[in-house]
C-alpha cells in the first residue's frame, strides 16, 4: 500500500463529491452542540449512507461535544473481504476521503504492535468499507485529529480489549466501533433480534452476541469487555433498520447507535 490509503467506496456508499458529501452529512447531523460531556466510545453502523446515515448521526452528534478535546480516534471494524486471525494495521500514513487526508497515529501503532495478534495487513484495509464510511463523519464533526484504523478479523474479546486498554490515553482519545446488526431478516424478525442485541450491548453482555446478530461482533465484544472492566455505562441512541430508512421490509439490515460513558459522565 502507498503512503495514502485511497477511498474504496466513495461514489457508492457515500458521495465522492466533497460538497455533496458535506451537504449530506449536514443533513444527517444538523446543528452540532459542543456543550456537555462526550462519550468515551461509540458504536455506529457502516452501510451506505442512505440506509444507515440517519442512525449513525446520533452517535456522532454526542461525540462532537468533545470536538476541541479529541486528538485521536481509535477506529475498529470487521473484515468483510479478507479472512485472517487477529487485528490488522495499515502501512499507510494517511487515510483519504473526499474531505481530505487524515494522518495515521504512528505513535499509537508503536504502542500496540508488540501485542500478540496485532500485525500489518494492508490487504485487509484496501477495499474494506467498515472503517472508511466513518471517516467523513469524523472529519465533519472534529477539529484536527489522528486516526488509529484497525480491521478486526477472528479475535477473542480479550484480544481486542487488550488493544483498547493499551490505547485508553485519557480524554483526547475516543473509540469508534463499526458494526451493523442483523442481516436479511423480515422486518418484524429483525426488530426482535436487534432489540435483543441492543439489550446485550446496554448491559455489556458480549457473551450474548452472536455473529448472526452483528457483523462487527468481534470489535463490539472487545469494546464491551473493556467497558465492563472500566465500569462504563452504555446507552442506545437509535436502533432501526433499512426498512425504516431507504429499503424494502422483506429483507432488512439492522443498525444501532450506542454511546459508552465513564461512570461519572453524562451521555
Amino acid at each position: 500500500m502507498s503512503d495514502i490509503r485511497r477511498p474504496a467506496v466513495a461514489g457508492m456508499f457515500y458521495p465522492e463529491d466533497a460538497n455533496e458529501l458535506q451537504t449530506m452529512l449536514r443533513g444527517f447531523l444538523g446543528p452540532l452542540d459542543t456543550d456537555g460531556e462526550a462519550p468515551k466510545a461509540i458504536i455506529a453502523p457502516h452501510a451506505g449512507y442512505i440506509y444507515s446515515g440517519p442512525i449513525a448521526a446520533p452517535a456522532y452528534r454526542v461525540l462532537a461535544k468533545a470536538r476541541t478535546v479529541i486528538r485521536r480516534i481509535v477506529l475498529l471494524g470487521p473484515s468483510h473481504r479478507v479472512a485472517f486471525e487477529g487485528l490488522a494495521l495499515s502501512s499507510a500514513r494517511y487515510f483519504a476521503t473526499p474531505l481530505g487526508n487524515v494522518p495515521v497515529d504512528q505513535t499509537a501503532y508503536d504502542a500496540i504492535k508488540d501485542l500478540p495478534h496485532v500485525h500489518i495487513l494492508d490487504a485487509a484495509h484496501a477495499m474494506e468499507h467498515s472503517l472508511e464510511v466513518h471517516i467523513p463523519f469524523l472529519q465533519f464533526i472534529l477539529d484536527e485529529f489522528q486516526l488509529v484504523p484497525i480491521v478486526v478479523g477472528e479475535a477473542a474479546p480479550e484480544i481486542v480489549s487488550a488493544v483498547l486498554e493499551r490505547l485508553w490515553n485519557g480524554p483526547q482519545t475516543r473509540f469508534v466501533v463499526s458494526s451493523d446488526l442483523s442481516h436479511y431478516h423480515d422486518y418484524p424478525s429483525a426488530k426482535r433480534l436487534d432489540e435483543a442485541t441492543s439489550h446485550a450491548i446496554e448491559t455489556l453482555q458480549f457473551e450474548d452476541i452472536g455473529y448472526h446478530q452483528a457483523c462487527g461482533r468481534n470489535p463490539v465484544s472487545g469494546l464491551l469487555k473493556l467497558a465492563r472492566a472500566h465500569g462504563m455505562q452504555a446507552r442506545t441512541l437509535d436502533q432501526r433498520n433499512s426498512g425504516d430508512t431507504a429499503g424494502p421490509r422483506d429483507q432488512v439490515v439492522g443498525y444501532g447507535a450506542y454511546a459508552f460513558s465513564e461512570a461519572a459522565d453524562e451521555i
